[in-house]
């Protein structure tokens, strides 16, 4: 059996395309998601500005959950105490201990200053040039106040020499600084720099270092180094070395972490899912279009288990020489998802993508087992059947499926139904984690059954046929339900591509609204004044706060982190930490106090939801310690209860407690409200008046506080839109190369009608109309298991309907027109392009 299986694929390398090409590129984005998840882990990012220090110390790596074993990374930058390097440069090895900040430092030019990402904590003190190394290439070091080294390229940008005067934003406000020099660095470095004095630093950034770079001395090895400098330190900084250095650079290394393995985990799921069921599908129509073969080896002689291994040998060996393809083509897929990633801002691009040898491993083993166990059950009705019913199936097979099937389909069913009215009463974030399934297994339950589901539908549906497609709809229903089967295989890869692309999709969307909405409802203000700089500055809040018509001028402040004691028991997800400025005037905020007040809102307060503090026994006047986003723990009293039972009500904190301990240390917002009496028109002129000393600084509306919420869901979002277009993609490799083996595998039929005296164009149109009817069917059925999905995911979100484009609908239904319509006229073409009477001759013969 095994020498007639190779024997056969000879023969059968049409059909055996669609399995190669499924299983290879299954296998490539297999690869490819092994290598996120491998740099998921490993998050090595090599340092430029700081390479020079082969050891860092750093801030808390992470919050530790009490009892936990994971650590989620903070939301901001750590700090670590500066004295701590004078211990440190005693330790044996050490050469130098020099800590490292990083500040908002923006040129000014033209009266603009514009920075992003990295760019903007371009402020260093001189001292850390060491660590890259810069040196001087003219000029000297800054001194005393008002002195600045600018680096090589941004002196070329700037047109700056020494003894030249330039203007710089730092910490949000303009100040005009003398350049006493130009520094190269010793090696490429992206990001600008701009190296102020120590007393500067001092003066400007009154705060902790955000790292310590450690210099070795001749001989000295890192690890023995590492594991002393170790030794000697709190429990709460951490040693970096090697590819973990860059962390300390690079914001957003460590949040990158979860974002890739939800990635990976994800998409590798759903890969392994739409693998396993394109191959079986697969499987499934050519062992309908063989019955008659596979009849005459039963006829023959042949048992139960012989055809049933053949099968399996055929199907593994076109799969094995598939994942072989499939590990060589991963690579380049890996890079191409990768590139795509960080080209969106999902993670940062300091990020070395890894694809080692455990990725690949696991590759070349889960793949081939997938399919091993795809085709054991999808092979198992060639090796049950009796020869005699072989026979007769052939001339006319059979919708039905096995008994088990059917129940397997039921049981996946009542999950999927299970996941939804569970996703129903969660709240919007615990939701969007557990309703995600279940588009993969109420696919998994439709391609079950989904010989059965076509017939019945299409037996639904044929009046509609009819009148839509006349005698040719009538023909083109007969044939679906005929061979429901073949046309099985067509609609499974499609329905789950509808299905996962829309349920990402939407589910995105409508999780995205509600979250802008439930942040965007916490906060009344008449009008909103940005910063491009690195944020609002101190004294720009007082200046627009005593302008005419201004009743309140509150900073606003977004971080994350957690309640620790007592603790929150939101594990790994950290809470959103609001900082607000005094309410003693026109409120900024819309929930009111049910308890205590936010008069006076200053110091080391806090303010907490009410359902927050009822579920943590939390009454006003009780002492609580909040972990705040860079690590630091911050004993606070809460001074207020809110009456805000959204699911997206953050804790507030005063801005002045809350922004010394963010990356960039400055609100990033300024809410200002009109006093009694003045227009919201008036009151905005008389910001813009104010505003217009600090460059970078605008004032707008809601919208750009919308903006703040929508670019932190734009990670989210895209590793959504990157599954919905590889999912469509991959239905479209497997429908198509089915479809047009379905469609080839007519011929004698065809031909049969020709010679009845049907012309080839109305043929072309029937298989038209059953493509058709393929590609409707699989959109409503997609949509209808999208539902589980999405509707329960609004109704936990507070809303009746999920939001998003209408035009993510109708590009999903497109393309499922676009993947099934072209791929059936060519292959009807070219199915008809012989003669009929020789098609019928060689058949006979």
């Amino acid at each position: 059996m095994i020498r007639l299986a190779f024997a056969s694929l000879r023969h059968r390398a049409a059909a055996s395309v669609a399995t190669f090409l499924a299983v290879a590129v299954g296998t490539a984005l297999l690869l490819a998601c092994g290598g996120l998840f491998e740099t998921a882990i490993r998050l090595d990012a090599e340092p430029q500005r700081l390479g020079g220090a082969p050891i860092l110390v750093t801030g808390p790596a992470g919050f530790k959950p009490p009892g936990g074993s994971q650590r989620a990374a903070y939301a901001e930058r750590g700090r670590v105490d500066p004295a701590l390097a004078a211990r440190l440069a005693g330790t044996p090895g050490v050469a130098a201990a020099v800590p490292d900040v990083s500040f908002p430092a923006v040129p000014v030019t033209r009266g603009e200053a514009a920075a992003t990402g990295d760019d903007v904590l371009a402020g260093h003190g001189w001292d850390s040039a060491a660590l890259t190394p810069y040196a001087l290439r003219e000029g000297v070091a800054p001194r005393g106040r008002g002195e600045v080294v600018l680096d090589s390229a941004s002196a070329r940008r700037l047109k700056a020499r020494a003894g030249d005067r330039v203007l710089i934003a730092v910490a949000g406000a303009p100040e005009t600084f003398t350049v006493t020099g130009v520094a190269a660095p010793g090696r490429h470095v992206d990001a600008p720099a701009y190296f102020f004095s120590g007393a500067d630093v001092q003066r400007l950034v009154p705060r902790g270092a955000d790292a310590i770079g450690i210099r070795l001395r001749p001989g000295a090895e890192v690890e023995d180094v590492a594991a002393r400098v170790a030794a000697s330190l709190p429990p709460e900084p951490k040693v970096r070395t090697g590819g973990d250095r860059g962390a300390a650079e690079f914001t957003g290394v460590e949040a990158g972490r979860l974002p890739l393995i939800l990635l990976a985990g994800v998409f590798s799921g759903m890969v392994v899912v739409v693998m396993a069921l394109v191959v079986s599908a697969t499987i499934g129509l050519s062992v309908r279009q063989r019955r008659r073969e596979l009849a005459l080896l039963r006829a023959g002689g042949a048992t139960p288990r012989q055809v049933y291994r053949m099968v399996m040998v055929e199907t593994m060996a076109v799969a094995v020489l598939a994942t072989a393809c499939g590990l060589v083509l991963g690579r380049f897929t890996g890079g191409w998802i990768w590139d795509a990633t960080t080209g969106r801002g999902a993670v940062s691009p300091a990020l070395d993508f890894r694809l080692g040898p455990i990725p690949l491993a696991g590759t070349a083993l889960v793949a081939p087992l997938a399919v091993w166990i795809a085709a054991a059950f999808a092979a198992l009705p060639a090796a049950r059947t009796r020869p005699i019913q072989a026979f007769a199936e052939a001339a006319l097979p059979s919708a039905r499926v096995a008994p088990f099937r059917r129940l397997l389909a039921a049981v996946f069913a009542a999950g999927t139904v299970a996941l939804a009215g569970t996703t129903m009463f969660m709240g919007p974030e615990a939701a969007q984690a557990v309703g995600g399934p279940a588009v993969l297994t109420g696919s998994i339950a439709v391609a079950l059954i989904a010989p059965e589901l076509l017939d019945r539908l299409t037996d639904r549906a044929a009046a509609l046929i009819r009148r839509a497609g006349g005698p040719l709809g009538i023909l083109a229903a007969i044939n679906i339900r005929a061979r429901a089967g073949q046309f099985a295989a067509v609609l499974t890869p499609l329905t789950l591509g509808v299905s996962i692309a829309l349920g990402n999709v939407y589910s995105q969307t409508t999780a995205a609204e509600a979250a802008k909405d439930g942040y965007l409802h916490q906060f009344r203000a008449d009008t909103v004044v940005t910063s491009s700089a690195g944020g609002i500055a101190p004294a720009l809040v007082e200046r627009v706060r005593w302008a005419d018509g201004v009743a309140t001028a509150s900073p606003l402040v977004t971080s994350h982190g957690w309640i620790e004691e007592p603790y929150d028991g939101k594990g790994t997800d950290p809470a959103t930490l609001i900082g607000v400025g005094r309410q003693d005037a026109a409120p900024v905020l819309t929930a009111p106090a049910a308890s205590g007040t936010l008069r006076n809102f200053t110091g080391n307060v806090v303010a907490l939801p009410e359902p927050l503090a009822r579920r943590l026994h939390i009454g006003v006047g009780q002492r609580i310690v909040m972990r705040l986003g860079d690590g630091a723990r911050a004993p606070v009293t809460v001074a207020a209860l809110l009456r805000d039972s959204s699911d997206y009500a953050g804790i507030m904190l005063p801005a002045d407690l809350l922004a010394p301990h963010t990356t960039n240390g400055l609100p990033t917002h300024l809410l200002v409200r009109a006093a009694p009496g003045t227009s919201a028109g008036k009151m905005r002129k008389a910001v813009e008046e104010q505003v217009g000393a600090f460059p970078g600084s605008g004032v707008g509306g809601d919208r750009v506080l919308a903006e703040t919420v929508e670019r932190g869901l734009d990670v989210q979002a895209w590793i959504n839109y990157l599954i919905a277009v590889l999912a469509i993609g991959y239905a479209a490799i497997a429908a198509v190369n089915t479809l047009a083996v379905a469609v080839l595998s007519r011929r004698g039929e065809l031909a049969a009608q020709r010679l009845a005296g049907a012309t080839g164009g109305q043929i072309r149109r029937m298989l038209l109309i059953e493509g058709i009817v393929l590609a409707v069917m699989s959109l409503v059925l997609g949509t209808v298991i999208s539902a589980f999905t999405v509707l329960p995911m609004a109704f936990a979100g507070g809303a009746a309907l999920p939001s998003g484009p209408v035009a993510v609908f109708l590009g999903v239904a497109a393309a499922a027109f676009l993947i099934v319509v072209p791929v059936t006229a060519l292959a009807g073409r070219a199915a008809l392009r012989p003669k009929a009477v020789e098609i019928i001759g060689s058949a006979a013969a």
